[in-house]
């Protein structure tokens, strides 16, 4: 039976099983071409049996691991047959379809212990692995040549240029993790800033980052929800954030944002999204794992909301590789550092790190995942006309000259 489990799934390429006792099975034909190696007959079953959590699940126990082409390959083939995979029987997409609205009902409790569970893993395991800024979302390569630091900065620089700042304004950064699009805002264009979280961790390590660099006469970091804030402000700025809002929250984001941004204000929402329909089913390995309350919109989710306030949608900017070459930075080095982590939070941890890395690289790279950029107004001259005004000086601001001291 699982023999035939396996055919049903691999339609699109060729997966090659490599048993314990030496054996060899072959499924598929054609590129692309997957190696995996299996601890014992009953793992495959296992993994059959709900793919779409199981094989996350024992690859982190140890019971499987890639071969020829590493982790990558097998996500690709993953990701080739992925329709396959999330199909499931007719009752089962029915529970939960039925369930997902509660999954995605986050509370001010649940949000604020959904976020912990991820941002509050470790400060010093996101130190080694991001940028110098701690910029905990998709870069922006705007040359090829460029390094996930000098991409990072040109991320900070793209959206700075998207609020249309001018000395005196009041920012709010919904989502700040960390601080450190806050404290670029202030440093480089004289503005007053908030930024909110949830996480215990990125509070204290921004309160303390703008402590050092002299900032806290321009740039307050309150460990408050958005639904709760208060306040006029000229720009908003939400980088990597929305997407742990939750569907059933989404009216309500955008209702928060049109309240709190001036008549003449501008707001930048910078999310994962999907370039696709939205998903019947959101139950899968990084929602259990990584992400708990998470959902990815598709642009189909967000129109209805951002029209619903009256507020003029400016501009969208679609990135797409952009976040794959991301995460392969990261994960090259996390994979670095991966003895340290090893002594201090397991291999099991380890395994589940490279896993959501690797496997997030790939649905970039392989699958429908994308970055929007939402730019937003209450009216529609705020914005210029064209996008000229983005580009003017763009080299140079995310040049290696023009690298900028750390700031999260």
């Amino acid at each position: 039976m699982t023999n035939n489990l396996v055919e049903r799934f691999i339609n699109r390429g060729t997966l090659v099983l490599h048993h314990a006792d030496g054996s060899e099975q072959e499924y598929g034909r054609g590129e692309p071409v997957a190696h995996v190696h299996l601890r014992s007959r009953k793992v495959l079953t296992r993994m059959m049996s709900d793919p779409e959590i199981a094989i996350g699940e024992t690859y982190m126990e140890g019971d499987w691991w890639p071969g020829d082409g590493g982790l990558l390959a097998v996500f690709r083939l993953y990701f080739a047959n992925a329709d396959n995979f999330s199909d499931g029987g007719r009752l089962t997409r029915l529970a939960r379809r039925a369930l997902r609205g509660l999954l995605e009902m986050n509370n001010r409790l649940k949000s604020e212990r959904n976020v912990q569970h991820h941002y509050d893993i470790d400060n010093e395991l996101f130190q080694h692995f991001l940028d110098e800024n701690m910029q905990y979302s998709c870069a922006y390569f705007a040359r090829e040549d460029m390094t996930l630091d000098e991409a990072q900065r040109a991320k900070l620089a793209h959206i700075a240029r998207k609020l249309l700042l001018k000395p005196g304004d009041k920012v709010l950064d919904i989502g700040c993790g960390w601080g450190g699009m806050a404290l670029y805002l202030a440093r480089h264009y004289d503005v007053e800033v908030v930024g909110l979280t949830l996480s215990n961790d990125q509070y204290a390590h921004a309160r303390k980052k703008a402590q050092a660099l002299g900032l806290t006469q321009r740039v307050t970091f309150l460990k408050q929800d958005y639904r709760e804030h208060e306040g006029a402000y000229d720009a908003i700025v939400s980088v990597g954030m929305f997407e742990h809002v939750g569907r059933p929250q989404y009216q309500t984001f955008f209702d928060q944002v049109a309240r709190l941004l001036k008549p003449d204000g501008r707001s930048l929402i910078h999310t994962i999204a999907r370039n696709g329909a939205p998903p019947t089913d959101n139950r899968n390995w990084i929602t259990k794992y990584i992400f708990p309350g998470g959902y990815i919109p598709s642009l189909s989710d967000i129109a209805p909301c951002v029209e619903n306030t009256g507020m003029d949608l400016s501009d969208l900017e679609v990135w797409r590789v952009h976040y794959a070459r991301t995460l392969a930075a990261w994960n090259e080095r996390f994979q670095q550092q991966r003895q340290i982590f090893r002594d201090r939070l397991g291999e099991k941890f380890c395994r589940m790190w490279e896993f959501y890395l690797l496997g997030c690289e790939a649905i970039f790279r392989y699958g429908d995942l994308v970055v929007y950029h939402v730019q937003l107004a209450h009216a529609n001259d705020v914005v210029p006309l064209s996008r000229e005004y983005l580009y003017r000086d763009s080299d140079e601001a995310a040049s290696p000259a023009a690298s900028i001291e750390q700031a999260g």
